[in-house]
């Protein structure tokens, strides 16, 4: 008995060491996609939200998991039962005409979050001493470079590692030494405010969670890597670890905010401020970390957002695309990489020029974005012809048209409230 026992014991390891190597292979556009979506400008959301209401918002970020994991788990979906883009399944089944005016608001967009990133790498930066005028161009020059002259593997690699440098908000949160026991409380026990600023700050952080750039990316990207639909258990689990892990840094950006600034009632308006008022509350390792962090993350999203928009654009026009084709295969994919990059970076560079508009347009078009492309998300995954027997059911469609009026109705708010605020 001891004797069969051992090949069955062999058998069973093995089996589960193939499903970790699976994982393995798969692994990559869920986390990569949901961790960009910490930008500058998400730093900044968690971090005055900490550092205004304390504790007060850690809850939400329960919920807005629930709605990312939902919002992504469809896309990864499609793209593996499809084989297609959602770029390419928008224009295929609506027209080119909508698919155009898409496809505008998005390239807005995501110029004026590109020039975010370049803002926060300058930023971040210049708190160690360091000139925008060295470090932007630098920066612009490595993340071109290491798509243009990449693969797709390797591309994905070098995300994947940038990821675990998100972290260095975990040490923050840590260092700051907050109040865990209140920290609990706010959590599983929230008590919501009803004035115009807490209701503000809390589309804030929806609105920074979910962006129509992270389904074109995603999808994409399960696309170009090949995945199966045998394959996609494990192209789910990328998706809801990347999600998880994506807020549970969010959650410590905020804490670390709340159990320093807010409880010494410093303001501040950025997460660079963040990062040099903490220096005399938790110290100089939990600034430098948090510096770092964001100087990680810009970097990191100053590489995939232009790819997204790239993907995105000539998918719906019909070029070719993609990170493993070289320059003359694809010579419109490379071209607004490259120029989407350049532009953010000489918007930075450029003395006088007016930043804050330029944010208030990208986040007009992500408001205005953001409901059109789950709603064709939606439309789409639940058509036979094109999903099978991988669509909806009941409680999936329920779950995700609540995420979709919920997001939408947020983000619609928030584009009107910067709307009538520039004006």
């Amino acid at each position: 008995m001891e004797v069969e026992a051992r090949p069955r014991a062999l058998s069973v390891r093995r089996g589960r060491w193939q499903h970790v190597l699976r994982f393995l292979v798969v692994m990559g556009p869920g986390i990569i996609t949901a961790n960009v979506d910490n930008d500058a400008g998400g730093i900044t959301t968690y971090s005055l939200a900490g550092a205004r209401y304390g504790y007060a918002l850690v809850w939400t970020l329960i919920p807005i998991t629930i709605a990312l994991v939902v919002v992504q788990e469809m896309c990864a979906r499609m793209g593996a039962v499809t084989g297609k883009g959602l770029a390419d399944l928008i224009r295929e089944n609506f027209g080119v005409r909508l698919t155009f005016y898409v496809m505008v608001m998005l390239l807005l967009a995501d110029l004026g979050n590109t020039v975010a990133e370049f803002a926060g790498v300058a930023a971040s930066l210049e708190i160690f001493g360091l000139s925008r005028y060295a470090t932007v161009p630098l920066t612009a020059a490595f993340v071109w470079w290491l798509v243009v002259y990449g693969n797709y593997r390797r591309v994905e690699k070098v995300f994947l590692v940038a990821c675990l440098f998100y972290l260095a908000y975990v040490a923050s949160g840590v260092l700051a030494q907050p109040g865990w026991g209140s920290v609990l409380r706010e959590t599983m026990a929230p008590r919501a405010k009803v004035d115009a600023a807490y209701v503000t700050m809390l589309v804030g952080l929806v609105g920074t969670t979910i962006a129509p750039w992270m389904q074109f990316y995603q999808q994409a990207a399960i696309v170009e890597k090949g995945v199966s639909v045998e394959d996609y258990p494990y192209s789910r689990l990328d998706v809801v670890s990347g999600c998880i892990f994506t807020d549970v840094v969010a959650f410590f950006i905020v804490v670390a905010c709340a159990a320093t600034l807010h409880a010494s009632g410093i303001a501040i308006d950025t997460a660079a401020d963040a990062a040099q008022a903490l220096r005399p509350l938790a110290g100089a390792y939990c600034a430098a970390l948090f510096a770092f962090g964001l100087f990680n993350a810009s970097v990191f999203s100053a590489s995939v957002l232009p790819l997204a928009t790239a993907y995105s654009v000539c998918e719906a026009l019909g070029w070719e695309m993609g990170v493993n084709k070289r320059i003359r295969e694809a010579p419109h994919f490379y071209a607004l990489y490259t120029g989407l990059i350049a532009l953010g970076a000489a918007i930075i560079l450029m003395p006088g020029v007016p930043l804050v508009p330029v944010m208030y347009l990208s986040q007009v078009a992500n408001g205005v974005l953001l409901p059109i492309v789950l709603v064709f998300m939606l439309l789409l995954i639940n058509r036979r012809d094109l999903m099978g027997a991988h669509t909806n059911g009941a409680a999936m469609n329920a779950a995700a048209w609540v995420t979709v009026i919920v997001t939408s109705a947020l983000s619609l708010y928030l584009a009107a409230a910067v709307f009538l605020g520039a004006a």
